[in-house]
């Protein structure tokens, strides 16, 4: 079994939340309540869990309001944090982070969503398809409000479609990635770019893979999101049909 101590995480803390304001205010949404605690503190239980040890958390809107709390915390986790001065978009923002990240590969997740994902079955899954990056894929009821992935029988990505039109059952990006390092390469240093509309379409068929799983993923970006994630995760619900 692969020790996942020695694997990095990012979690991408730095958005502005926009869409999610009339529900938290100006909060940075990572720090969304659910229970009591910030949404992060999901996160964090989960991979700590896993076996994860080290998060380096990507800041950016409200940095100190997660800094601050983090600083104060101690859930066995070590954690780094890696501020942008501007928005960097989710791209911008892990190559801002490079020179704390020590392990290749290394685990990306959006800080605004949750899924009780399996990460040995990940990493051993990225290994196995020799990708230089791995999309985590599950299974939503609309996929409008989602970046669409389309896999071949191989398991490679075919296409990224951005939260495009066209309603129905599809599979969506969960917001979590496994990366090699030499992706950082192919990212400038000090631009906003995002990884779904600029970099994986940038790359090889054969460099992108899609790990499907069958969990299902808890997203915060809206209103009525947060508000069924409140729901369902009030009741201990960690898995069920979104």
């Amino acid at each position: 079994m692969s020790d996942l101590s020695q694997i990095d995480t990012l979690i991408l803390c730095g958005g502005l939340g926009n869409r999610l304001r009339i529900a938290i205010g100006e909060n940075q949404k990572v720090m969304a309540e659910i229970n009591g605690r910030p949404f992060l503190d999901l996160i964090l239980s989960h991979i700590k869990q896993q076996g994860l040890q080290r998060v380096i958390f990507c800041t950016g809107y409200r940095s100190q309001s997660v800094e601050t709390y983090y600083q104060t915390q101690n859930p066995g986790l070590k954690f780094e944090f890696s501020r942008e001065a501007e928005p960097l978009g989710t791209g911008g923002a892990i190559k801002n982070a490079e020179h704390f990240i020590l392990s290749d590969p290394f685990f990306v997740m959006n800080g605004d969503s949750f899924c009780p994902l399996d990460f040995a079955q990940l990493l051993e899954f990225h290994r196995s398809r020799q990708a230089r990056i791995t999309i985590v894929v599950s299974e939503v009821k609309d996929a409008r409000e989602y970046g669409s992935v389309r896999l071949d029988n191989a398991s490679r990505v075919l296409s990224f479609d951005e939260k495009k039109a066209g309603a129905g059952k599809k599979m969506a990006s969960a917001g979590i990635y496994c990366f090699n390092r030499d992706v950082l390469s192919l990212m400038a240093w000090g631009t906003s770019f995002s990884l779904e509309e600029d970099l994986f379409p940038s790359l090889k068929e054969t460099d992108l893979a899609g790990f499907v799983t069958g969990e299902i993923f808890y997203d915060i970006g809206t209103p009525e999101r947060y508000s069924q994630a409140k729901q369902t995760l009030r009741k201990g619900g960690e898995s069920g049909q979104s």
